[in-house]
């Protein structure tokens, strides 16, 4: 008994050791490869969802593939070009958009410390500001869905809106931001620099596109697309109204203090830029060499005599998305080349032009 004992117990040790050794193994080889930083990237495309992916895959290969451990199971590989151009393609909505995120910048297959993001992806659009295909630089990332909401039904009297920041009194006062994902402002020089060398783009357009701005009878959304500046909103729920829209403009200058300009709306950046935020905080990337392209697909609101059901629920019939697609490229490469192509102007920041 004491002989199967001592036999057991040096069994055990052994296995001990050997896990130890296996252990510390791994992380030697961890070591070394955190060491090496993973392979150098200029320029990180951020899409959403595949078609925004595959537009910069169908113009800028050959690619080599990466899986990242992490990342969707939709969209398990980063493709990078010789160029040190990469795509990644995070997955629709907040979650999918953050989680992708956090771990593609903290996964040892990559150097991004010096590494530009452009998150690139396709949106609806207020029609005061942009029309279907129009591509819009951003500098002012809002999220449009950590507000109180009442029922429409019940607001009070003399409130124009359900909606107010958590913990204020009324619609029009400025919330706490304890969330600290309220808004962001982006890189002013990095977001200048892009719109500069993108504006005289000749964009994408489609028949059904030009039929259905032409229903609006007001500028700019019955012009044609083109290059532009304005704000971006974020939330995760679809939504399609004159009223809603109304707060979404009047939210953005709640929350940039009068400096910004809502435009797009969408469903990840603000989840996407705190995961950067985070990877910024532990030395992996520089927030400010993030610069964010939304492309408008719908108008977020109807055209006069339309329900804002009919808007929402006939959306594709708008024409707008494979203008908004393809323009995300014709817009967003000019920057991507600029910086891959003239690295030594653009490795330790965005230069003066």
């Amino acid at each position: 008994m004491l002989t199967r004992t001592i036999s057991s117990i040096a069994a055990i040790t052994l296995a001990a050791c050997a896990a130890t050794a296996s252990n510390a193994q791994d992380n030697d080889d961890n070591f070394a490869e955190s060491a090496s930083h993973g392979r150098p990237v200029k320029v990180m495309i951020v899409s959403m969802f595949a078609p925004e992916g595959q537009v910069w895959l169908d113009h800028l290969g050959p690619w080599e593939s990466t899986p990242v451990a992490g990342l969707s199971p939709d969209y398990p590989d980063v493709h990078c070009n010789k160029q040190d151009i990469c795509v990644m393609t995070t997955g629709m909505g907040h979650a999918n958009a953050a989680a992708s995120t956090m771990a593609l910048t903290f996964s040892p297959r990559f150097d991004l410390r010096h590494t530009y993001f452009l998150v690139a992806g396709i949106a609806g659009i207020d029609p005061q500001q942009g029309t279907l295909g129009s591509a819009a630089w951003a500098k002012y990332l809002v999220d449009f869905g950590i507000q109180w909401e009442l029922d429409g039904r019940e607001i009070p009297p003399g409130w124009n809106t359900g909606y107010l920041g958590i913990n204020t009194k009324d619609p029009t006062q400025k919330p706490p931001l304890d969330y600290r994902t309220e808004v962001f402002q982006l890189n002013t020089a990095l977001a200048d620099a892009a719109f500069v060398l993108s504006r005289n783009v000749q964009l994408s357009d489609s028949d059904e596109a030009k039929a259905a701005r032409a229903k609006y009878g007001y500028a700019p959304a019955d012009l044609p697309p083109t290059v532009i500046q304005c704000d971006t909103l974020a939330g995760d729920t679809w939504w399609s109204g004159t009223l809603l829209g109304e707060r979404a403009r009047q939210w953005t200058k709640i929350l940039t203090d009068g400096k910004g300009v809502y435009c797009t709306t969408q469903q990840e950046d603000n989840a996407t830029y705190e995961a950067l935020s985070r990877a910024a905080n532990a030395h992996r990337v520089d927030l400010s060499r993030v610069a964010v392209l939304r492309s408008g697909s719908d108008f977020d609101r109807p055209y006069p005599g339309q329900t804002s059901a009919d808007n929402l629920l006939n959306y594709a019939a708008q024409g707008g998305f494979q203008p908004a697609v393809a323009n995300l490229f014709l817009a967003g490469n000019p920057l991507v080349q600029d910086i891959a192509t003239h690295w030594s102007e653009w490795r330790h920041g965005v230069p003066p032009r």
